[in-house]
C-alpha cells in the first residue's frame, strides 16, 4: 500500500479522474487471465470471516460497491483482489450515456471523490451477454436502476416500474443477488420518485410477481431520517423476497470538508469516501434498531478504508460492508489489509465468528 501511495497514485492522479478510472477498468479486463494467480496472492482465508447472508456464502464480508465496474467488464480480476463479493452497475434496461463530462472529481484532502456520472452503462442486454460468458468465484451482485435520460420529459410511474422489472428479468439469471437502486444522487430526480410510498409499493408489488429467484436488496436514500426508514420497512415487510437494505450517498456536499469551498463548489455531484461515513453510520444504526433482524440484513458502505471502519459498521448492524473510494486512495492491497485486520479485531474481542459481532453495539 505504501508503494501505491508513493508511486502509483501520484502517476494516476496526473490523469483526469474519469480517464484514470476507464484506464484501470481496461487494464483489469485485459489482465483477466492473471486472476487465479492474483487471487492466491490477495486472498485472506480465515474461517472467522466467513458468513452467510440471505442464504449466500461469503468468504469475507468485504465487498466492492457498485459504481466501480459499471458494466461487469472486469469482474474476474476484481474478485481476485480479495473481495468477498463484487457488485456491478448501476445497470438500466436501456443504455445510457449519463451526464456530460467532467463528472468525476477528486478531493485528496478529504480522501473523497465527487461523483456526477449519472449512471452511464451499456444496458441490461449487453451486460447480460457479457456475464453469460463469465465465471465468477464469489457472490456477484447486480445493481439495477431506471435509465437516466438527462433532459427527457417526465416519465410515468408505470413506465419507470416497467424499466426496473425488465432489467431485473434480464439480469437475474446472472446474479447471486439484485440491488435495486431507489436513489441516485446525481440524476435529475435525485431519487425523489421512491420517496413517495405509493411508488415504492407499486415497484415491490411488480417485483413480487416476477419470481426472480435471488435475494433482493433495496438501496435507499439516506435523507428523511427515521420517518423515511420506517416507511421503507413498512413497504418491504409484506414482500418476502426483500432480504435487506443499503443506503446511497446523499446529494450535494456534506458539512466539514477540508477542501476549500472555492474548489468543490465547481464540482457537481455527491461526495463518497470518508465524508460520507457519519450519515451512513447513522442510517445503519437506525434501521438496525427497527428492522426484523431474523429476516433482514444490512450492507454498510460509506467511508470504509480500514479494518476499523469496517468493524464499526458491523458492530452498528451491518452484516456486509462495501468500499470503492478506498481503492482510489489506498490501492488494491487495501482489501487484503482490511480483511486481515478485521480478523484480528474479531479475535481480540473474543468473537468466534463474524456474525456474532453484527449489531453488538446496538444491543442491550
Amino acid at each position: 500500500m505504501r508503494a501505491y501511495r508513493g508511486i502509483a497514485r501520484p502517476l494516476i492522479f496526473t490523469l483526469d479522474a474519469e480517464t484514470a478510472h476507464g484506464l484501470v477498468i481496461r487494464c483489469l479486463q485485459g489482465a483477466a487471465f492473471l486472476a487465479p494467480a492474483i487471487g492466491r496472492l490477495f486472498a485472506v482465508d480465515d474461517p472467522l470471516l466467513e458468513t452467510t447472508v440471505a442464504g449466500l456464502r461469503f468468504r469475507n464480508p468485504i465487498g466492492l460497491a457498485a459504481g466501480f465496474d459499471k458494466n461487469g467488464a472486469a469482474v474476474p480480476m476484481l474478485a481476485a483482489l480479495g473481495f468477498g463479493s463484487v457488485e456491478i452497475g448501476s445497470i438500466s434496461r436501456d443504455p445510457s450515456a449519463g451526464n456530460p463530462r467532467p463528472r468525476l472529481f477528486r478531493l485528496p484532502d478529504d480522501h473523497a471523490i465527487v461523483v456526477n456520472y449519472g449512471l452511464p452503462n451499456e444496458g441490461a442486454a449487453a451486460v447480460a451477454t457479457r456475464l453469460a460468458r463469465m465465471r465468477v468465484s464469489i457472490p456477484l451482485g447486480i445493481n439495477i436502476v431506471k435509465t437516466n435520460r438527462p433532459g427527457a420529459s417526465c416519465e410515468t410511474k408505470d413506465g419507470i416500474i416497467a424499466e426496473y422489472a425488465d432489467a431485473a428479468i434480464t439480469l437475474a439469471p446472472y446474479a447471486d443477488y439484485l440491488m435495486f437502486n431507489l436513489s441516485c444522487p446525481n440524476t435529475e430526480d435525485g431519487g425523489d420518485f421512491f420517496a413517495d410510498r405509493g411508488c415504492l409499493d407499486a415497484l415491490l408489488q411488480a417485483l413480487d410477481g416476477l419470481g426472480l429467484g435471488v435475494p433482493v436488496f433495496l438501496k435507499a436514500s439516506p435523507r428523511g431520517g427515521i420517518a423515511a426508514i420506517e416507511r421503507l420497512l413498512e413497504a418491504a415487510d409484506p414482500h418476502a423476497f426483500v432480504s435487506g437494505f443499503m443506503f446511497n450517498l446523499r446529494p450535494g456536499k456534506p458539512d466539514g470538508l477540508k477542501t476549500p469551498e472555492t474548489v468543490w463548489s465547481r464540482m457537481p455531484g455527491a461526495v463518497s469516501g470518508k465524508p460520507s461515513a457519519a450519515l451512513a453510520d447513522q442510517c445503519i444504526r437506525e434501521i438496525y434498531r427497527r428492522m426484523d433482524r431474523r429476516r433482514y440484513a444490512i450492507i454498510g458502505a460509506g467511508g470504509v478504508s480500514s479494518a476499523e471502519d469496517a468493524y464499526a459498521k458491523i458492530r452498528n448492524g451491518a452484516s456486509l460492508v462495501q468500499l470503492l473510494t478506498a481503492l482510489v486512495y489506498e490501492g488494491p492491497m487495501v482489501v487484503r489489509s482490511i480483511a486481515a485486520g478485521l480478523a484480528e479485531l474479531l479475535r481480540r474481542d473474543g468473537f468466534a465468528r463474524i456474525g456474532d459481532a453484527v449489531g453488538v453495539d446496538m444491543r442491550g
